[in-house]
């Protein structure tokens, strides 16, 4: 991904070059990880609407959310399938986990929901690039367009949680919340080893 769409995700730190070549020899793995990310992402958006019930707006966005992403397991997973793979234990997810890690806690209620939209955004935004690599990278032109479709989706999702955070919070104070999650992200992404076995 160049520099300016990188801008466009608002990612300040493209993926490292190794990550597509080594994605690309590890199909099965990216897969079988790539289905438990989109489990993942599909717990995330219900936990907010139970967190957050009150919410109306965010309740809204994101019940077809979880429904979406669910659906995404079940491409992954058919796609697994068709090639013979099995699912398997699910992994930790190093680069989520660091992320987490940096996740404010002694902040307000209110804070709190506006820390966890972007973070939410951040790992979207992420994704999306991983998979804009995987379809202009794999050999496969099935396994390209596969991997667009998710891209594009993505994309979506990163905006919708952008949204929701300026729909609740003062434009300003996400701006400077966003920079400071994307200077965070940039230092795990520095302190981790690409692995070709692994979405993020």
């Amino acid at each position: 991904m160049s520099t300016a769409e990188n801008t466009i995700l608002g990612l300040k730190m493209p993926t490292d070059p190794r990550w597509t070549d080594l994605a690309s020899m590890s199909l099965k793995e990216i897969l079988t990880d790539h289905a438990f990310c989109e489990q993942k992402a599909a717990t995330q958006c219900i936990s907010l609407i139970q967190l957050y019930p009150n919410r109306e707006e965010l309740v809204t966005a994101l019940s077809p959310i979880v429904t979406e992403e669910w659906g995404h397991f079940r491409m992954v997973w058919a796609e697994m399938q068709k090639r013979g793979y099995v699912l398997g234990k699910q992994r930790k997810d190093e680069y989520v986990n660091l992320l987490l890690q940096h996740e404010p806690k002694q902040v307000p209620g209110d804070d709190r929901l506006m820390h966890k939209l972007l973070l939410c955004a951040l790992i979207e935004a992420r994704s999306c690039e991983r998979f804009r690599l995987l379809s202009e990278g794999l050999e496969d032109e099935a396994m390209r367009k596969f991997y667009y479709k998710f891209m594009v989706s993505e994309a979506g999702h990163y905006r919708l949680f952008l949204d929701l955070a300026n729909a609740y919070f003062d434009a300003d104070k996400v701006k400077a919340a966003w920079q400071w999650w994307l200077d965070v992200e940039t230092q795990v992404l520095l302190a981790l080893t690409p692995r070709g076995d692994r979405m993020h």
